[in-house]
C-alpha cells in the first residue's frame, strides 16, 4: 500500500479489504478471463488478457513450470484446469506477507 499517503479511516478499511481479499478477486477474474479468451476476437485482446492471466496465476501460487506450460500452449481449456485445481484447493495459495508491527 501506498505508505506516505494519508487516508481516511474508511479508506483505509477498504483497501485492507481489498488485499485481504485480493487472491478471492484473483481466483474469480481468473475465471472470467478463460471466458475471455473464447470470446475474444483478435489477437491484441487475446494478449492483453494472457499477460493478465500470468500475472494473476503467479500471485496465485500457481507452480512456475505450470504457467510456463499454460502460456506455451495458450490453450483456454488448460487454464480452465487451473481454476478448477485452484478452487478445489490442489494448488495451494501462498501465505500472506507477515505484517510489519
Amino acid at each position: 500500500m501506498a505508505e506516505n499517503r494519508n487516508f481516511s479511516p474508511a479508506q483505509q478499511k477498504i483497501i485492507k479489504r481489498f488485499y485481504d481479499n485480493r487472491d478471492q478477486l484473483d481466483e474469480q477474474h481468473l475465471a472470467e478471463n478463460v471466458t475471455n479468451l473464447y470470446l475474444a476476437t483478435s489477437e491484441k485482446q487475446k494478449a492483453k488478457i494472457w499477460k493478465t492471466v500470468e500475472e494473476m496465476m503467479a500471485r496465485l501460487g500457481v507452480p512456475e513450470s505450470r504457467i510456463q506450460h499454460i502460456l506455451d500452449k495458450k490453450d483456454p481449456a488448460i487454464l480452465a484446469e487451473v481454476v478448477k485445481d485452484l478452487q478445489s484447493g490442489k494448488i495451494k495459495k501462498p501465505a500472506p506477507p507477515a505484517k510489519p508491527q
